[in-house]
């Protein structure tokens, strides 16, 4: 059959912060993408504000290289696509797979395979893709690159590769100096033997196969991913899987449920470095995006009107976290930060509260998140909103904060299935490494939760490595206590393990919420008083309302509380007058804490400006007879 040989397509997989952004920037660099004036920021393909604030990839994104071999052959162009690292995201890594003909397994030469190494891994092996090994990271002091290779022969083993994919290629690199070999250099240190990239150029022709085609084939084309321009509309980023695509021609656009229609394709740009330029043609394997369709979705595709054949539909694992999304219930909706003044009410224009703009937003989501579902509740202005993980959904809720959106959120649940007339919930494989005087800590924490221990390993630096079974509900609320438990030096990552009988009640946060009992602003005097009680979480002048959780109880039970309470002014002079007590800074939570802090009872309000847990129900009477009703058993 007919081959291109001017065109390979690879993508990069690798656990969390392994370095695969950087040596995509390294990469670019020494293909000359950019002219020598240009300012390049560093990981540029993360183009995105949350992946720079929170230094991972969250949307899978493509890039093109133009390689010219040493030998002075004709150029040949590499597309690249950037995967994220953490399986929340793994909807973004079945689309970037469904575009490539091979990946390069990025691995750390000190951490080794990790959680979601092996998630990404799983894919590509399932895809029966080759897989190209590249060590990356060999300067750090605590490499140890022997180790993680027959580590990673290992994880093959484990994940049953055929005797094609395990016979890889190694290449070892620092993706910070672009440097890359095919000598192993000792541990510590950067390949001495090279100054640049092109050991890892040269194995990526190698061994990632040319896209094949079929002279005769119709075209086909499949829907990839998605994007939007100002003033193309939605744009449609597609392989060419046969046959050529053209600006201007007709083509049969094949939906999901099977219905199709005929549609001119209005633009063609092929993507060179960072950007998108125009183009004539795309012919096989070339990945490129078109324009003219406005409603296209992710695995519908692009075939001959005289002879449409569609392609398989991209499919993805099914959610397994859920929570409730609705309009902000609270007292203070759409009243700004501090619920009062002028800013407030030049913020309010901009503010999006009502629950059609929230519909909207999430319809909006699941065009291009195929890992992602709604589904209606009982409340017109609420909807469950399942996901693959907790950070998944945690950051859809920023991204929508961001834009103006005032939101009520639900604590975060897992999604159970019935197997047999039993309920499975979603279980999660956890490796932690924690030095050896957290060992016990570790343990305690997991054992709280359920958590099974399988395996344990200790690289004599001090260090040890646990794997723990452990049901997903047991891991909401976990990151806070094992960063607390292990002084903030242990490293958890998990991956979703399948589905296990239910394990039971799990009691995972034994202390309960200081309640604001009155509306008003937080006084100094009044969070003085209240220290001893527990944590509070709120400043002094900080706007509350009755419900609203202002602190942690060092007790298990709730307390009503009243935190804007002033001290009583009189002519007298008191005895404790020359006293000073020190206000104890509050603890400040993030998105992610809040939701990992809520008990059923409790949600999380969510603004542009503020995020403050309250209970369900903010009267304090009713709470106390629906207390009572339940203590009863009415």
């Amino acid at each position: 059959m007919p081959t291109r040989h001017d065109i390979r397509n690879v993508a990069i997989v690798a656990h969390v912060d392994h370095g695969k952004t950087t040596i995509v920037d390294a990469m670019l660099k020494q293909a000359g993408a950019f002219a020598a004036h240009q300012h390049l920021d560093d990981r540029m393909m993360d183009s995105n504000d949350l992946e720079r604030e929170k230094g991972i990839t969250i949307l899978a994104k493509n890039t093109a290289v133009k390689y010219h071999p040493k030998d002075g052959s004709a150029p040949i162009t590499i597309n690249i696509i950037d995967t994220p690292g953490h399986a929340d995201f793994g909807g973004e890594v079945e689309r970037g797979l469904s575009m490539v003909d091979a990946v390069v397994l990025l691995v750390d030469a000190s951490e080794g395979p990790l959680p979601q190494t092996r998630f990404v891994l799983r894919k590509a092996l399932q895809a029966k893709m080759p897989v190209i090994l590249c060590i990356n990271k060999t300067d750090r002091p605590d490499s140890r690159i022997d180790e993680v290779v027959n580590e990673t022969y290992d994880l093959f083993l484990d994940l049953d590769a055929d005797e094609e994919q395990i016979e890889f290629p190694i290449v070892y690199a620092c993706g910070r100096d672009g440097v890359a070999s095919l000598t192993k250099p000792e541990d510590g240190t950067v390949p001495a033997d090279s100054d640049s990239l092109e050991p890892f150029f040269s194995t990526i022709l190698a061994h990632v196969p040319a896209p094949v085609y079929d002279d005769e084939a119709p075209l086909q084309a499949h829907v990839t991913n998605l994007d939007a321009d100002n003033f193309l509309g939605r744009i449609a980023l597609v392989r060419v899987e046969q046959g050529e695509l053209r600006k201007g021609q007709t083509v049969a656009w094949i939906k999901r449920d099977g219905t199709i229609s005929n549609v001119r394709i209005t633009e063609l740009m092929m993507t060179e470095a960072l950007t998108r330029k125009p183009a004539e043609v795309a012919g096989p394997g070339d990945i490129c995006a078109v324009a003219g369709f406005p409603d296209i979705m992710i695995g519908e595709t692009l075939a001959d009107p005289e002879n449409p054949i569609a392609l398989p539909l991209i499919s993805v694992d099914e959610p397994a976290i859920s929570m409730t999304i609705g309009t902000n219930t609270s007292p203070m909706v759409g009243r700004g930060g501090s619920g009062k003044g002028a800013d407030a009410k030049s913020a309010v224009k901009d503010r999006k509260v009502t629950a059609r703009q929230v519909k909207d937003r999430l319809d909006r989501e699941l065009v291009g998140n195929v890992s992602l579902r709604v589904l209606d509740t009982e409340r017109p202005d609420a909807w469950e909103v399942q996901g693959r993980g907790e950070l998944a959904l945690a950051i859809l809720v920023e991204q929508m904060r961001r834009e103006g959106f005032e939101l009520t959120i639900g604590k975060p649940q897992v999604v159970t299935q019935l197997v047999d007339g039993k309920v499975h919930e979603p279980v999660e494989r956890m490796t932690i490494d924690v030095p050896e005087e957290h060992m016990g800590a570790v343990t305690q924490l997991m054992g709280v939760r359920k958590g099974r221990m399988d395996n344990m390993s200790n690289h004599g630096s001090g260090w040890v490595r646990m794997e723990f079974v452990v049901p997903s509900r047991g891991l909401i609320g976990f990151r806070t206590e094992f960063l607390t438990g292990t002084r903030g030096t242990g490293i958890a990552h998990s991956i979703h393990e399948g589905h296990e009988p239910w394990f039971g009640p799990l009691v995972t946060r034994n202390n309960g919420s200081l309640v604001a009992d009155r509306a008003g602003s937080v006084t100094p005097f009044a969070m003085i008083n209240l220290q001893e009680r527990g944590v509070l979480f709120t400043e002094p002048g900080t706007e509350v309302y009755e419900g609203m959780i202002v602190g942690e109880n060092s007790r298990s039970d709730d307390m009503d509380v009243n935190i804007t309470k002033e001290k009583k002014l009189t002519n007298m002079r008191a005895a404790s007058a020359d006293n000073t007590e020190n206000v104890v800074p509050p603890r400040r939570l993030s998105l992610e804490q809040s939701l990992e802090f809520c008990r059923d009872d409790e949600c999380v309000e969510v603004t542009p400006e503020a995020v403050r847990i309250r209970k369900v129900v903010l009267d304090q009477k009713d709470r106390s007879r629906t207390a009572s009703r339940a203590k009863s058993g009415k």
